[in-house]
């Protein structure tokens, strides 16, 4: 298959989670043998062209002019993106299947589709009335509303879980049928050769602190609040831990006030953004790692926190509620309960036996269910079912504009016997 995946981040951009999907899947699929290329946007010193282990990638620029707000600028990129699509097409040939990763692309996507009869695949990572518990101002409804654009306009829908496919079905009335569930997938080899490096570990916290780690965006719905509120009690119970936050985002100031307000300054370490060998390095440095969000549609961190086996506490919410089953490869909490999130921590911290069981049942999951291989397969299955479907709409349209044709013959055959009948008649008169 020749396959165009359109995305607005992709390795070294990286966003959120898409980035990584993108750049594991693409590989994966080159590997069983498809021609992938990807179309996304330029960051920074990044190539215009970039041949990634066989994935060909075109990065775009938007214009020179400045847009007038983030709506704009999206426009503005996927007029960048469908002119380089039309120029590869030109140059390579059709592709066989869109694959058009969240509302972000769905402009190009959708022209693509109509201007060459190329069946899209969606995938639609996370929803903006989940992120923002609601729709709530004009921006957020012409983001849904492109959202739902892209799920009607697309042959096949894929979410990365059940509670997704359920929350795509509330908004936009989708058929179940059309919403596949793929989940996403970790690299199986992105530990190999990293053991706990101390000198690495000495930078965040002493030796005899056990290392509580939230490795994501600091926005609202990753919960991180919850977290910093729940370790008083956290400290009370166990008084050598420190919470660990690596990340960046919108609420970073207002985590550092909350934390100086609270007096926990000297056992909250903010370590920024982290990326590379670094990231691998902070999960094998942590003893416990916390995922407490309050929308997440999947959750890849759990996923990457379980095979550097690191236990794992997460919300019992969205994705993360289907990847982890509490006391047996992972601990939950209740939804924004740091209490409950307290709860579970030092449950860990005080049974090294429950933690040694829970890390080995965790990596025999993700090693068996979110492998990439079989993630890809199932991708390429449903590339498939949209390919079919494309062939035979086309086919349903082919005939009935035959049939069309047929009776606009027939009815002017009709018409013309009417009309010598009609003057035979008028000469019998005569």
């Amino acid at each position: 298959m020749k396959i165009l995946m359109l995305t607005w981040e992709y390795p070294p951009r990286v966003v959120g989670g898409i980035s990584r999907v993108v750049s594991d899947l693409s590989k994966t699929l080159l590997k069983d043998g498809h021609d992938v290329t990807v179309i996304t946007y330029r960051d920074g010193d990044s190539p215009y062209f970039e041949d990634d282990k066989g994935v060909k990638v075109y990065r775009v620029d938007n214009y020179m002019i400045n847009p007038n707000n983030f709506i704009d600028w999206i426009m503005q990129m996927n007029f960048s993106m469908l002119a380089k699509a039309n120029e590869i097409i030109r140059e390579e040939g059709k592709f066989d299947v869109i694959h058009a990763h969240d509302w972000l692309v769905a402009y190009s996507a959708k022209t693509l589709k109509n201007s060459y009869n190329i069946p899209i695949v969606a995938t639609i990572h996370a929803t903006e009335a989940g992120r923002n518990s609601g729709i709530h101002d004009e921006q957020q409804r012409y983001i849904n509303d492109t959202e739902w654009m892209l799920t009607y306009e697309a042959a096949e829908v894929v979410v990365n879980s059940n509670y997704m496919k359920n929350e795509l079905q509330r908004l936009f009335g989708l058929p179940y049928e059309k919403i596949n569930v793929i989940p996403n997938g970790v690299n199986m080899g992105l530990y190999n050769g990293i053991e706990r490096d101390y000198n690495f570990r000495r930078r965040y916290a002493m030796d005899n602190e056990k290392i509580i780690l939230f490795m994501g965006r600091l926005v609202y719905e990753k919960g991180i609040q919850h977290l910093i509120a729940a370790m008083p009690k956290i400290l009370e119970g166990y008084h050598d831990t420190k919470l660990v936050i690596c990340g960046k985002g919108g609420m970073l100031d207002e985590l550092r006030r909350q934390v100086d307000n609270m007096g926990i300054s000297n056992k909250v370490y903010f370590a920024g953004y982290m990326c590379g060998k670094d990231v691998q390095k902070m999960y094998k440095a942590a003893d416990i790692s916390v995922f407490p969000s309050t929308y997440e549609p999947f959750g890849i961190v759990a996923l990457e926190a379980m095979l550097s086996e690191n236990p794992v506490v997460v919300s019992d919410i969205g994705g993360l509620n289907e990847i982890v089953e509490h006391r047996v490869n992972g601990m939950k909490t209740y939804c924004g309960n740091s209490n409950s999130i307290a709860d579970s921590i030092l449950e860990l911290l005080y049974n090294p036996k429950l933690c040694s069981e829970i890390t080995k049942k965790a990596k025999n999951k993700v090693r068996n269910e979110y492998n990439w291989s079989k993630i890809a397969q199932d991708t390429h299955f449903t590339y498939q079912k949209a390919i079919c479907q494309s062939v035979a709409e086309e086919q349903k349209r082919q005939l009935e504009q035959e049939r069309a044709r047929k009776n606009k013959k027939t009815k002017n055959v009709g018409n013309e016997i009417t009309n010598l009948l009609s003057f035979k008649k008028r000469q019998a008169y005569a």
